[in-house]
């Protein structure tokens, strides 16, 4: 049986995954060639110090987990990474209790840089920190 932790991320992973032809890979390396409308990473993140209950005993995080946002185009590089953003941040909207496993998933704003590849259109990349609320009753569960 999968962990409260572990449940999360891939409830996460379905969701961005719901964007329509933007491939989603989770803890996966950087591929040699991005897809034309953009690659999304998942890394698990870090889910932190928890707060702690006694009566019942629960453990609260504040995992931050990071998204990987990579689009590659010579000539609409802003505007297909701005597209994706918002794309991001509407699945987000649309369903912040990861259909009921967290109780909110919170997204930062990114903080995009260009990348120049030698003999290739630049890329522009960012990491999105998803900070996801959850409860368990065992850090190991």
């Amino acid at each position: 049986m999968p962990t409260t932790r572990e449940t999360i991320l891939t409830a996460l992973a379905d969701l961005l995954r719901t964007i329509p032809h933007v491939p989603v890979l989770r803890g996966e390396v950087l591929p040699e060639r991005i897809p034309p409308t953009g690659l999304m990473i998942l890394r698990d993140g870090n889910p932190g110090e928890p707060g702690v209950t006694l009566s019942p005993l629960a453990y609260h995080y504040q995992h931050r987990a990071e998204l990987e946002m990579i689009v590659q185009s010579a000539t609409a590089r802003d505007a297909l990474f701005d597209a994706l953003v918002a794309q991001v941040g509407a699945v987000l909207s649309a369903d912040r209790t990861l259909r009921g496993l967290c109780d909110w998933a919170e997204p930062d704003a990114p903080e995009p840089v260009d990348l120049a590849i030698e003999g290739a259109a630049l890329l522009k990349a960012a990491i999105i920190p998803i900070t996801l609320h959850y409860s368990t009753a065992d850090p190991l569960a």
